[in-house]
């Protein structure tokens, strides 16, 4: 009997494909690279959606109070930007007045 195995080897990423699945050599080595193709699609998918991932995670901060911008501090009545390093009136921000705010982020 005839041997009519394909054996494929991708040396760039190293993947071996083996095929004895049909009865011709042409027909084995077709089905290889048809496995080849697919796996090195596979591959590459993978890493591109881990390159989506890990600049997803980068955008994404990981809601600690050190990255807050503001916090509201109703017992004192204060406004406090973390960003500009400075208080404001409280009730006056609630209210809208937001000139001091705005100004102190045009000068920072």
């Amino acid at each position: 009997k005839v041997e009519t195995a394909c054996d494929l080897m991708h040396h760039p990423t190293g993947i071996r494909i083996f095929c004895t699945q049909e009865r011709t050599q042409l027909k084995n080595k077709e089905l290889a690279m048809q496995l080849l193709r697919s796996k090195l699609f596979e591959l590459e998918q993978e890493k591109q959606a881990a390159e989506i991932k890990e600049q997803r995670l980068m955008q994404v901060g990981t809601g600690g109070r050190s990255e807050k911008i503001r916090t509201y501090n109703w017992k004192d009545s204060r406004c406090t930007d973390h960003r500009l390093g400075q208080n404001f009136n409280l009730d006056k921000v609630l209210a809208g007045e937001l000139e001091p705010v705005v100004a102190a982020c045009v000068a920072m």
